[in-house]
Order: C-alpha cells, then sequence, then structure tokens
C-alpha cells in the first residue's frame, strides 16, 4: 500500500464513479480498477460495493475515509512544510473568510501579502461556521477570519478589526437613521438574518440590537449567506441585519444604516503550526 493508492481511493470515495475519477486521476479506467483491487487484496477487505450501474462504499471504506483523509492531510502538510522551512515565501495558503469582508479589509490583506511575497499564492475559501475550527485542526486551511470569539483549544486567535451591524433596507424604505428606529415600527417589519449558531458571540450581539429595543423580531427568512440576504431584501421580501461592511459591495437599490453596535473580526490559526508561510503572513497581517 502507498500514499498515491490511497489518493486514488480517496478519489473514487468522493465520486464513485470509475470512469470520471480515471479522468481526474489522468490513468486508465482499468488502472484504477487495478489499483483498488490491489488495496482491497492488501487490506483483505472490501471497499466499494460495485454492480453494473452504481459503487458505494462498504462501512469499511466509509471508515477508512473518514481516517485517510485527515491522515493525508497530515502527510501532505508535514511534505510541503519540509520543503519550504528555509524559505516561507512560497507555496500556498488558505484563508477562509467571511463574505462580509470581500470588498472591505480583504483586498487591502491581499494587496499587502502580494507585494511582500509575490511568490505566495493564496487561495481563498468561504465555510460554513460550524466547519470552521475542524477544518483549521484538520489541515485543510491555514488561517480563518471569523467574527466569533474562539473558544476551541488549540487554535490561536486575535482580534484584527471592528466592524459594526447596519440595518439593510430597499432604497425607498421610511427609515433615514438610526434614530427613526422605533419598537412600535420595527414589530411591523419582516426581518432576514443570517443563520446563528448555538453559543455564536455574533448571534449575541444582533440579539442585543433586538433586546435594546425591547422586542423580538418577525423573522421571515433565514439564510447562511449575506448576499442572499442582500438579493432578498433588494426584492422586497423584508429588511436585513448584517455587518457594515456589506455596504462596500455593489449594492443598488439598497441603503445600509450604520447601527451603534460593533462586531469584531478575529484571525484564527493552529497555535502548534510552525510553517514558516504562516509565520510571515501573520507578522505581515499584525
Amino acid at each position: 500500500m502507498n500514499i498515491q493508492q490511497i489518493k486514488y481511493f480517496l478519489a473514487l470515495a468522493g465520486k464513485l464513479h470509475y470512469w470520471n475519477t480515471a479522468a481526474e486521476m489522468n490513468i486508465t479506467q482499468s488502472a484504477l480498477t487495478r489499483q483498488i483491487q490491489s488495496l482491497e487484496s492488501e487490506l483483505g477487505v472490501l471497499l466499494f460495493e460495485r454492480n453494473k450501474r452504481n459503487v458505494k462504499l462498504t462501512p469499511a471504506g466509509k471508515f477508512l475515509r473518514d481516517k485517510w483523509e485527515v491522515q493525508l492531510s497530515e502527510i501532505e502538510y508535514i511534505h510541503q512544510f519540509a520543503k519550504l522551512i528555509h524559505l516561507g515565501e512560497s507555496g500556498t495558503i488558505k484563508i477562509a473568510h467571511p463574505d462580509s469582508i470581500s470588498a472591505s479589509i480583504m483586498p487591502d490583506i491581499l494587496a499587502n501579502i502580494s507585494t511582500e511575497y509575490p511568490k505566495l499564492q493564496v487561495e481563498l475559501v468561504q465555510i460554513l461556521y460550524e466547519n470552521q475550527h475542524e477544518f483549521l485542526r484538520n489541515y485543510k486551511i491555514d488561517l480563518a477570519i471569523t467574527r466569533d470569539i474562539n473558544t476551541v483549544p488549540g487554535i490561536k486567535s486575535k482580534k484584527i478589526y471592528t466592524d459594526y451591524l447596519a440595518l439593510v433596507i430597499p432604497e425607498n424604505h421610511p427609515y433615514q437613521t438610526f434614530e427613526d428606529l422605533t419598537k412600535e415600527t420595527l414589530e411591523k417589519q419582516k426581518f432576514i438574518l443570517p443563520t446563528i449558531d448555538e453559543g455564536s458571540s455574533y448571534g449575541y450581539i444582533i440579539q442585543q440590537l433586538f433586546n435594546s429595543f425591547d422586542f423580538v423580531p418577525e423573522v421571515y427568512l433565514y439564510s447562511e449567506f449575506g448576499s442572499t440576504i442582500i438579493a432578498l431584501v433588494r426584492k422586497g421580501l423584508g429588511i436585513a441585519v448584517l455587518p457594515d461592511s456589506y455596504s462596500h459591495h455593489e449594492s443598488p437599490g439598497l441603503r445600509f444604516i450604520k447601527l451603534p453596535f460593533q462586531t469584531d473580526l478575529y484571525l484564527n490559526w493552529r497555535a502548534d503550526d510552525h510553517n514558516p508561510i504562516l509565520s510571515n503572513v501573520l507578522k505581515l497581517i499584525f
């Protein structure tokens, strides 16, 4: 058994289609079949159930997929680290960030990285809140910018920016300033809000806003994606509370009323990660 065989297995476990997997891995379908059969023979377990129409993982295959995905990521990280340990100026760094800052602070951060380390490749991803720390621990990302305070052991966190909440409304909405907001008028509004996970410090700030007016909002829709929420507000389906940084996006037909409620942004990374690329980027940001 070798790493390449494990890669073939994981690729097939993801696609569950021999022809498509073979094309992606740049080998013939028969070669892929031989590699999988060889792996099954060496392990003494059946990894896939096959018939003429379907391919699916066996229970043993599912177990090995879940374990090998993590272990392979760690092995690849170790190899990358060994190659770049004397440089720290080339390679790839993966950064997860909320959509809200795509047009506010992210362009400045990326411009600084590009200027200082022109050979460094930056990969930007957006992931769900509940997956952020898992992705960090499993080396699927290197940095995560979040609006929630980190409480997970092994993850370091530092505040990098302070934003404000904003009320997002259609251009013709009667609200003009924060002073126009009252309990009576807010109770007449339909709200479209971001999905908030239990224990989220960002969700607590939004709740503070509503508590300050002593009312519970009528929530029409929830969404994980701010861009979706903005589109729904533009369609006239309700009003929203989002970070003020969304005002940097192109948002015709909408207005943003800045609210006196701060929402901080935190940079998170693995405490035991000594990758020189990560160290260089952290020094640049801080």
